[in-house]
């Protein structure tokens, strides 16, 4: 529903974060309840204007409690506004980059993951239409007063028919960091792309640190590669140590390594649906030994595209299907 009331009248403070293309203020509706507002930056400008219905027409058709409710809007020539239900814990990057003094276990990342998985699968596998989110990263993923979170920031969304595997980019989308490496080549892009980025989210989530760290010795600096290395040598300890985890997390902590490795594949086609992603992280389904994520730092990535293995299949029981070399 669209607001009928000005947006001065019921703004309050700023929530102290900016989305990609506004501000997010804390609001209280004239019925006392309270909501989180995103105004949008330059709102007469054209490309605003087409992210802002582009976020309206998305949000709101959907309902999902993986996902943020958009509650209403404000459409007006010199003022857009997103109005949302509020989310009391803010973003999940406040938590695993420490911007608080909370700090969560492994385990509440884990429960936070799944629903964040559901509600992506959601997106890609549930709606009439598949929605590819294009920037899932953690300042996208908000958490209610239970820490359920919920997937949001719609702005760079894309509708796409379900029957079509890929989609034509006309421009640059997603957060570099989180990005598909797709995204910046020219080949074909599909929903795939969110799952890479989820991918990169569960590393951090796991690290409770960003994967890039200009600060810290050669080695550790990109923690995706560190991460790989060690579990490859069958080293988790050293995973646990490093971030500071209980020893008994370590089960939690392989099943979470392998699913970030399984969803940053290179090649789009080896990265598992979202949907088989919530099963293997809930432990319903076998996970197998992940191959080498990131052989583009060691080769030419048109060598790369070029020489699959591994593929998803949500037609196999076990939503996994083996395929030889081509």
């Amino acid at each position: 529903m669209q607001m009928d009331v000005g947006l001065g009248m019921f703004l309050s403070i700023v929530l102290g974060f900016a989305g990609g293309f506004g501000t997010v203020y804390k609001g209280v509706l004239e019925n006392g309840k309270i909501v989180a507002v995103k105004v949008l930056n330059g709102s007469s400008d054209k490309t605003i204007g087409e992210q802002f219905m582009a976020e309206v027409s998305t949000i709101g058709r959907l309902y999902h409690f993986n996902l943020v409710k958009l509650v209403g809007f404000c459409f007006e020539i010199k003022l857009r506004a997103l109005v949302y239900e509020y989310m009391s814990n803010g973003s999940l990057d406040n938590f695993i980059f420490r911007k608080r003094t909370t700090i969560l276990a492994l385990e509440k990342l884990h429960l936070i993951a799944i629903g964040t998985a559901k509600g992506i699968a959601y997106l890609h596998e549930e709606c009439q239409q598949r929605i590819i989110h294009y920037d899932i990263k953690p300042g996208n993923i908000l958490l209610d007063e239970n820490f359920n979170p919920k997937v949001a920031d719609f702005g760079l969304a894309k509708l796409c028919n379900r029957e079509s595997s890929y989609v034509t980019m006309t421009r640059g989308r997603g957060t570099p960091g989180y990005a598909a490496p797709e995204l910046w080549m020219p080949y074909p892009v599909s929903h795939k792309c969110d799952v890479y980025s989820f991918g990169m989210v569960l590393l951090e989530m796991i690290g409770q640190r960003r994967n890039f760290e200009i600060n810290l010795t050669e080695i550790e600096q990109w923690f995706p590669r560190w991460v790989w290395e060690n579990f490859e040598k069958g080293n988790l300890e050293e995973i646990i140590v490093i971030c500071g985890m209980e020893e008994n997390s370590k089960e939690i902590l392989e099943r979470m390594v392998k699913v970030a490795f399984w969803c940053v594949q290179y090649r789009p086609e080896l990265r598992p649906l979202m949907s088989v992603v919530v099963k293997m992280l809930e432990g319903l389904i076998e996970i197998p030994t992940p191959s080498n994520p990131f052989p583009q730092v060691d080769l030419h990535p048109q060598l790369v595209w070029s020489n699959p293995t591994t593929t998803f299949d949500s037609s196999s029981s076990r939503g996994i299907v083996v395929i030889g070399n081509s």
